[in-house]
This record gives structure tokens, sequence and C-alpha cells, in this order.
């Protein structure tokens, strides 16, 4: 039983299939692995053990009758801090919501629950989700797999976390700019960012609703693949027969090498020669429209998200974290045109982006710039803080500025990742194109 902490939410549904799995002992043992855990706070803000044991029973009846609702029948998955469940708080890992009990499930949990997934509880994230680094004081910080003084990565870092170290067979997160993909790279999982717009965001507590996405957190894309199946309640892509050869793969020069630290770059141009070796095009591919468009982050969501959050964080200001108080009240110095302007700028942007990338199959880039920070480093030196934060999510942000959807890949070193960027809703497309990158690299 202990292996399967470990096992893929594929395997786990096959086993479910063959009836060589019961899920209510599957369950059981997520459960068990959650209590003893010595990091578990750390990981979980709540677990729901009745709803699980619950919804694992009534998996276990369908099983027996041969009435499985989709391949994740009977699958423990986690799910952030910031998807209302019924019942359970949820309060986006802030003190400003503490306590805060919703009386429904967000559409995608409901989703998801009919398609028989089975809700382990709610996981720890950074603070409304405005940060790449997943450290938060005032609820708790998970651990990243690969160096328990470094930060796992946010904002998504429970959900990551929760994977990572056997307590959930998926994590489910959001992606604002970055915050599926950043935890999914340093903690050596595949992590899936979808077209903003194409998942429901409601009941999902909001960061910045032009850009908020919800995505998976997984050991394999065929898991990304079943569980976007489960949170549309849809079909799932199917990746059989993904290969690599004639693909074209442009290697994004603009922006996304800047300042890139060894280690990633090493990472990334190993996993690079791996694709081609494995059949794919790779060639150079620039856009310069991108920079100018990385410098309108600033306007588009400080604005935003302070124009969500601003009355709820000014009448009770000393509940934050100052860092992020500060980052959500950087949206006060842009006004209305300055807002409507850079979403004009951007939209050229978009433009020219989809221009000079047409034609190839996907962009790719380092996921992260940067290994996980230091905690206690980042705790005394503000700037440091400041500089990492900004670093961490420079890269996937630029995914989120595009609109695009967006996989990150392990590259087999650990906490570096290789992020595939995919056209506007070409989600099914990415995920075959990530199947085959991932045998390459694997």
């Amino acid at each position: 039983m202990q292996d399967w902490l470990t096992q893929s939410a594929g395997d786990l549904g096959r086993g479910i299939a063959a009836g060589d799995i019961d899920p209510v002992t599957l369950t059981q043992t997520y459960l068990d692995a959650i209590d003893a855990h010595p990091l578990r706070d750390r990981i979980f803000a709540r677990v729901t053990r009745d709803r699980a044991l619950s919804e694992a029973h009534a998996a276990r009846e369908r099983a027996e009758a041969g009435r499985r609702l989709s391949p994740l029948d009977g699958v423990p998955i986690s799910w952030k801090d910031l998807f209302d469940s019924a019942g359970t708080a949820t309060e986006s890992g802030s003190a400003l919501l503490k306590d805060r009990v919703p009386t429904a499930d967000c559409d995608v949990l409901r989703n998801a629950t009919a398609m028989g997934t089975i809700c382990l509880g709610k996981t720890h994230m950074s603070e409304l989700a405005f940060s790449g680094l997943g450290y938060n004081p005032v609820t708790a910080t998970p651990p990243c797999v690969n160096d328990k003084s470094a930060v796992p990565g946010g904002s998504s870092s429970g959900a990551g976390a929760s994977v990572a170290f056997g307590l959930s067979a998926i994590g489910i997160g959001s992606d604002t700019g970055g915050s599926v993909r950043i935890p999914a790279a340093w903690n050596d999982l595949v992590g899936l960012k979808t077209t903003s717009g194409r998942v429901s965001l409601s009941g999902v507590v909001p960061l910045c609703l032009e850009f908020d996405t919800v995505g998976p957190l997984c050991r394999t894309v065929e898991d990304a693949a079943l569980m976007l199946a489960a949170l549309e309640a849809g079909p799932a892509a199917d990746l059989r027969g993904a290969s690599l050869a004639g693909r074209r793969l442009g290697l994004l020069q603009t922006v996304a090498l800047d300042d890139v630290r060894d280690a990633p770059r090493a990472a990334y141009d190993d996993a690079v020669n791996r694709l081609s070796r494995a059949g794919a095009e790779v060639e150079p591919v620039s856009v310069p429209e991108l920079t100018d468009a990385m410098a309108l982050s600033g306007v588009l969501y400080t604005a935003e998200a302070y124009g969500l959050w601003r009355d709820v964080i000014e009448a009770n200001p000393d509940l934050m974290y100052d860092q992020i108080r500060d980052r959500f009240r950087a949206g006060a110095n842009f006004s209305g045109p300055d807002y409507v302007a850079a979403w004009a700028k951007l939209r050229e942007a978009r433009a020219a982006w989809h221009a000079r990338t047409a034609g190839y199959d996907a962009i790719l880039c380092p996921t992260a710039p940067i290994l996980p920070p230091n905690l206690d480093r980042l705790l005394s030196d503000s700037e440091y803080y400041v500089t990492e934060n900004l670093l961490s999510l420079r890269n996937t942000r630029i995914g989120n500025l595009m609109g695009l959807c967006a996989l990150t890949l392990p590259t087999a070193r650990p906490s570096c990742g290789i992020s595939l960027m995919g056209a506007p809703n070409g989600e099914e497309a990415l995920l075959r194109l990530g199947a085959a990158a991932e045998a390459a690299l694997a």
C-alpha cells in the first residue's frame, strides 16, 4: 500500500478499475500518511476526513458495480485553500478571511467530485495568492521537497508539497503569474497552466480575474490531462502515439534567458538537447515586443488586485504580511486610464507574439530562472525577498501576459523545470506534445 503514495493518479485509477485497489483503503492510506507526516500542518490547512471517506465509500460501490464515473474515480486529491468547499473554511491563506466558511463547493470542485475524485482537504498557500515564493508567515510555509531550508514556490505551495511528499495524488492550484508552474518546477512535478477563461473561476477566491486560472500539479502529463478533464467534467486529451518527430519548438530568446542562474540554465540546455535528439526541430525565436509587455505587469496586476481587495485590506491592514500588503497597495499608484492604456498595449503585444510564434508547436524556456530561495535569508534580507520574488515569476508570467496555456515538466535535475507554452485553448495539443517530451526527458 505504501507505494500507492508515489504512484501516478492514472495508475491508481487503473488499479481501482482492475479491482486491485479499494478506494476506501486507498483514501485511508493517504489520510494515515497525512496524519503521520511531521510536516503535515505546514502542508494542509484543513483535512476533510469525513468527506473523503464518504466519497471513497461511494467510489467503492461504483467500482464494484462497474459504474465508475471517470479514470480518476476513487483517486484522492488536495485543493488549494482558495477553492470554496461547502462547510469547510476557505481562507486563501489570509487572516483577512479567517473562519470564512462557504455554503457551496466551487464549480471545479463540484465537477471533480461528480467525476469521482476524493477531496482530502485544503492546502496552505501564499497570502491571497500574491507571491511566487510560497512564504506565508500568517498561516504556514510549506517545505520544498528538495531543500527543507528553502521555500517551495507559490502561491500553490501546499498543493505542490502535498504531491511531492506523497500526501495526495494530485494537487489543484491556481496560476495568475506562475503559481502552478513554480511550485511544480521546484518540487519536480508536472504543472499545467490553463488558458484564462477556459476553466470556471466561480467560487474561487480571486486575485486578478483577468489572469487567474485553475490547474493541476501532478506526477505525470497523463495525470494533468485526466485532471483537466475532471475539472471541466469532460473528456480527457488523447495522448496515445504522441511523438516529437517533426515537431517545431521555438527557444525563446527575449527576456526568458536573462539572468538565468547556472543550475536552471544547465538543466534547460540539457533538456533541449534531449528533445532535439528525440526528433524535435528546435530553433531560437525572438519576440522584441515582449520586453515592453513585461513592464506592464505592475499596473495590470496590482491595479486589479488592489481594486478587488482594497476595502477588505484597508479595514484591517495589520492582519497582513507587510510585503504582500505593500504589493497590493502598489495598485493605488495607477489610474483608470493607466490600466486601460496598459491593456491596449498588451493586446498589441499579444498580436505580435502570435505572429512571431506561428508555426511552432510550443515555445520553450526555463520555468524559473532561479532555484528555491533560502527561507532564513528571505526573512532577514528585504531586498533579497523582493528580487527573488520577482525573478521567481518572471518567466512564467510570460504565459499569463500572452494569454497562453503552458506546461512545466521536470528535467531530472532537482528543482529545475522546462516550460512549454502553447496557443490559447490549445491544452489538448500541448498535453500531447508534453507526453512526448516527458518520455524524452525521463
